[in-house]
């Protein structure tokens, strides 16, 4: 009897996972991609003025070759950072060993062929392998409606912002800028 019940598991067993493996293997069915609803925005080439919508600031002015550039993303609805970003033409890089909750590049500066001379004079070169130098390095500033700025207490793929308030990517040199100045 107990060989018959063993004989009776180990086909049952045996067919369990053959028919687990048959709907494993066979073809899902295609997803049906869902219309997500897409809101018009302006974009323009100013700050925007009080609460009208998000103000997205990249200052590069520490580089030699660098300026200072900034857009209002005309909305009354909250904006993920990240589309933010892309609203305005701006493409960010991470680092090998922190992806993108470290802001290695924007828009390909500082590029990996550029010298950045160091407060003692040794040059130093973004390979956007780890952390960036100390002294040579974008930072994500936030500012609320009203407020004053702050560092980011988030990373650009989660942080969300409102109507109202400013994100900036600020390149610091040798100590310079140390905050936003607008």
């Amino acid at each position: 009897m107990t060989s018959t019940l063993r004989t009776a598991a180990v086909a049952a067993a045996s067919a369990a996972l053959l028919f687990a493996l048959t709907a494993c293997t066979s073809e899902a069915p295609e997803a049906t991609p869902t219309p997500t609803e897409t809101k018009a925005v302006e974009v323009l080439d100013a700050a925007c003025a009080d609460d009208e919508g998000v103000t997205v600031v990249i200052d590069a002015s520490a580089l030699d070759d660098g300026d200072s550039k900034e857009w209002c993303i005309s909305t009354d609805e909250t904006l993920a950072a990240a589309d933010a970003l892309t609203l305005v033409n701006v493409t960010t890089e991470g680092t090998d060993e922190y992806g993108d909750q470290v802001v290695c590049r924007v828009n390909g500066v500082p590029a990996e062929d550029v010298a950045l001379t160091a407060d003692d004079g040794s040059e130093y070169f973004e390979t956007c392998e780890s952390m960036p130098a100390a002294f040579a390095y974008w930072s994500l500033w936030l500012k609320p409606a009203g407020g004053e700025w702050a560092y980011a207490e988030e990373g650009l793929s989660t942080l969300q912002l409102e109507p109202g308030e400013s994100l900036e990517l600020l390149f610091t040199l040798n100590g310079e800028p140390a905050a936003p100045t607008s």
